[in-house]
């Protein structure tokens, strides 16, 4: 098996293990942010803090140890438009709250039969292609060369300061992830939180270790769910004329999770839309997601766990826009809330 083999297989695997995980925990931002400012017991968005944590601290130890060098992943470039970053963020966040989830939660429940997620993950991933290769790329690159940032003190936090920000940022997670009690009522979201954490330090190991070559280096990355979706909708229709890449390996292995731990609880069952004002809603809530996530360089999981897990600072500005624009999106309107399907 060659390198690109290896890391395509374990891009399979990890996707396997996340969509398993998110069918039987419910794993999503979306749905912890909803919970958290309705009331609720919070568990959910304890679960993400805790899977932060966990990225975090395995993405810094493997970078410490010399195995990933995160300065050659997308989420360190040293420069980012002060205004698609935030306003991607923004518009991903809105249009995840429309479609009652982001697009690694439409992957899961699209694994066990949701047909609304089927079209959220086409109008995602369409958008997205358009906004990053089609006919909206001209002017997003016009956009993002008038409004430049860069740092030239680097893409991140670096030295002795990077150790104290990596410790202290993985400290309060983890006390936020296990304030509640008791403990018990939370257990399967937590240590689904923590698996999906480690899953994106796997992910930054099997393209950065794994995947390193000479001459065919494979691209370092970990999970991210908005160009993949798009890039395996494009597969799917010309997989004769491009190679397979480890975020459409990961794409499929979250199907394929989905659907086993679906199938095996019993839990797969077909749903579609209850009228045309929905189903307009989610394909609205799928576009913005994908044509967001383009110009944010990631999604809730792509930013909010994978990005950060490196201390970008573009990624920190990305995650916060993200959860504002969510929190507009419930703060607009709560049928958001009162018809959301779980």
């Amino acid at each position: 098996m060659s390198h690109f083999e290896l890391v395509l297989a374990l891009g399979a695997l990890i996707g396997v293990v996340f969509g398993a995980c998110g069918q039987l925990t419910g794993f999503c931002l979306h749905r912890g942010l909803r919970e958290y400012w309705s009331g609720g017991s919070g568990y959910k968005l304890q679960a993400f803090a805790l899977a932060l944590a966990t990225a975090l601290l395995g993405t810094q130890l493997l970078a410490g140890a010399g195995l990933v060098d995160l300065s050659r992943s997308l989420y360190m470039a040293p420069a980012f438009s002060w205004l698609l970053l935030p306003l991607g963020g923004l518009m991903f966040g809105y249009g995840m709250a429309l479609a009652n989830g982001c697009g690694a939660r439409a992957l899961v429940l699209l694994g066990q039969g949701n047909l609304r997620s089927f079209v959220v993950l086409i109008c995602l991933g369409i958008a997205a292609h358009m906004t990053l290769t089609g006919v909206a790329a001209p002017l997003r690159a016009l956009l993002a060369g008038l409004t430049p940032v860069t740092l030239d003190a680097g893409a991140a936090p670096s030295g002795v300061f990077r150790s104290v920000v990596v410790w202290a940022a993985a400290a309060g997670l983890a006390w936020f992830a296990f304030r509640r009690r008791p403990l018990r009522d939370g257990l399967p979201d937590l240590a689904g939180g923590a698996i999906i954490g480690i899953l994106v330090a796997a992910g930054w190991l099997a393209t950065g270790w794994l995947g390193a070559d000479d001459f065919e280096p494979v691209p370092v990355a970990s999970l991210t769910f908005v160009a993949p979706i798009g890039d395996t909708i494009q597969y799917a229709m010309i997989a004769t004329g491009v190679s397979l890449r480890f975020g459409v390996a990961v794409v499929l292995g979250v199907l394929a999770g989905a659907l086993v731990a679906a199938l095996l609880r019993g839990e797969w069952r077909l749903q579609g839309f209850e009228s045309p004002r929905q189903m307009s809603r989610y394909m609205a809530g799928g576009a913005l997601m994908g044509a967001g996530g383009a110009l944010a360089l990631g999604c809730s999981i792509g930013q909010g766990l994978t990005g950060l897990s490196t201390l970008a600072y573009s990624s920190m500005v990305a995650a916060l826009a993200i959860m504002a624009g969510a929190r507009l999106a419930y703060a607009r309107s709560r049928r958001f809330i009162a018809d959301a399907e779980t």
